[in-house]
């Protein structure tokens, strides 16, 4: 077979621009490997001995040999803290001073407890270090995805004499697509630092259950262009906070239950195999910028399926419930603030365009969360506590099917009409399965149902195994 130059050139350039040409990312610009020996002498088959070296190179470069993650995690701290702004005593004396107010005002608007530890002011940096566990459920299932990806894309645009060597370098393949992921998952997570103003901010439980933090060091970008008072945009913020950390701690179930969700949609989410060959195409696929900018851009996730349209629907909908109640109590507990509405107002703005982590979970994970009806939430949520009281409205939290569902938002005279109803302790006619369910919660024993039924089952002319009984002999 006449052997083609062009391809060993090929393949020794795309190995020089993986691990030293071009423009990588920050931290990844590795020099100093030297491909001379990796051909064989007859240029048509790597040495085996170079290129195992030179694989083990690579995976020492880009540090596959360990956690990812932990790029993802030093990346999102490089952004987060590279203006050098910190927090001032004088900061946290201040937050201090505001979460104690802002828990008396929460006393008069919610039944929930308390918080069983304080309030904390965080750093952006201390902001990214919590939530990246939370962060790395979300999307790992993704950076899977376009790890397996690159490596079926980069083995179709190779000669096919290499394809050997291609599937000898799978796994390193596999490790360099989770690693562009995480470290371009680490840039958005680091910009996003930048913006959040709380823990509740990004509209998912981010942090451990029951933990309110602000983030002082963004409060300022939050208010521009409001002329508020700092301390007015401060207490109406904490409280909004606390009330979503009270809300997480007293409903335990309630993070499981978003998470779940998300991470349902995420494994969920294939790469188009279609948009990284078109990638591929137009340039080298081993160019790192072009891969970057096409998870950017969110070129490498399909549309939505029919099956994930419907979970981001439901999604949309636990938020916007939760949302309109933390709105409502947030309200309630605010009302001395003279800009508390516009506040207010800002804030629900914010959500409704996506928010904060638009980019965090749109581009890198498919996965666009907006409330689209967050104001009929919270005008579903005012209606109940009018109606029946904070008591009665905040115990729709105690369990999961307790929560009003999509047609209570459209309507919410029925749920009402419900409550209304127990409140006045007339309970609800139960079916005979709710009888049986409470029957069993209630520790009753139906070993004498059993009985009772053979009994009837006798009275009825049959035995114990169905049949009809023998007819008695006539005496001849």
């Amino acid at each position: 077979m006449t052997h083609d130059d062009s391809h060993s050139d090929d393949f020794q350039e795309f190995l020089r621009r993986m691990l030293g040409g071009g423009d990588l990312p920050e931290g990844m610009n590795i020099q100093g490997f030297d491909l001379s020996g990796l051909m064989g002498a007859d240029g048509m088959q790597p040495d085996p001995a170079q290129l195992a070296a030179i694989m083990k190179q690579m995976q020492a470069a880009f540090g596959m040999g360990g956690d990812p993650w932990q790029s993802t995690l030093q990346q999102a701290l490089h952004v987060a803290n590279r203006d050098g702004q910190g927090i001032t005593a004088g900061d946290r004396t201040s937050l201090s001073e505001v979460f104690a107010l802002a828990s008396l005002w929460l006393g008069e608007a919610t039944n929930l407890g308390e918080l069983s530890q304080p309030p904390v002011t965080m750093t952006r940096g201390e902001w990214v270090e919590k939530s990246l566990p939370v962060w790395r459920e979300v999307a790992e299932p993704v950076s899977t995805s376009i790890a397996e990806a690159l490596t079926e894309a980069l083995g179709s645009h190779v000669p096919d004499e290499m394809q050997t060597v291609v599937n000898d370098a799978a796994s390193l393949m596999r490790g360099l697509g989770a690693s562009v992921f995480a470290m371009q998952f680490g840039r958005v997570l680091g910009e996003l630092s930048l913006e959040v103003v709380s823990g509740g901010d990004v509209g998912i439980p981010v942090l451990p259950a029951g933990t309110a933090a602000v983030i002082p060091q963004n409060l300022g970008g939050f208010a521009e262009g409001l002329e508020i008072p700092d301390d007015q945009l401060q207490l109406y913020l904490a409280t909004r906070e606390m009330a979503y950390a009270r809300l997480y701690r007293h409903a335990r179930w309630l993070h499981l239950h978003v998470m779940s969700k998300i991470t349902d949609f995420a494994r969920g989410v294939e790469v188009d195999i279609e948009a990284l060959d078109a990638v591929a195409d137009r340039i080298d696929p081993t160019n790192l910028e072009e891969l970057k900018s096409a998870m950017d851009e969110g070129a490498l996730l399909p549309t939505l399926s029919d099956a994930q349209r419907a979970a981001l629907e439901k999604l949309e909908h636990l938020i916007a419930t939760i949302d309109g109640w933390v709105d409502v109590v947030t309200g309630t507990a605010t009302a001395r603030l003279p800009d508390a509405a516009r506040i207010g107002e800002a804030a629900r703005r914010r959500r409704a365009e996506g928010g904060p982590a638009e980019d965090a979970l749109g581009a890198l994970v498919g996965l666009r969360i907006r409330p689209r009806r967050l104001r009929e939430a919270a005008a579903m949520w005012q209606a109940i506590g009018d109606a029946v009281g904070i008591s009665a409205r905040d115990a729709l939290w105690d369990y999961p099917d307790l929560m009003p569902q999509p047609s209570d938002i459209d309507d919410p005279t029925q749920l009402i009409a419900r409550l209304e109803a127990r409140e006045r302790g007339e309970e609800p006619q139960q079916d005979e399965m709710d009888e049986a369910l409470t029957r069993l919660l209630q520790g009753d024993d139906f070993s004498g149902d059993s009985d009772s039924d053979s009994d009837s089952n006798g009275d009825a002319g049959e035995d114990a195994d169905g049949d009809e009984p023998s007819s008695p002999e006539t005496p001849v």
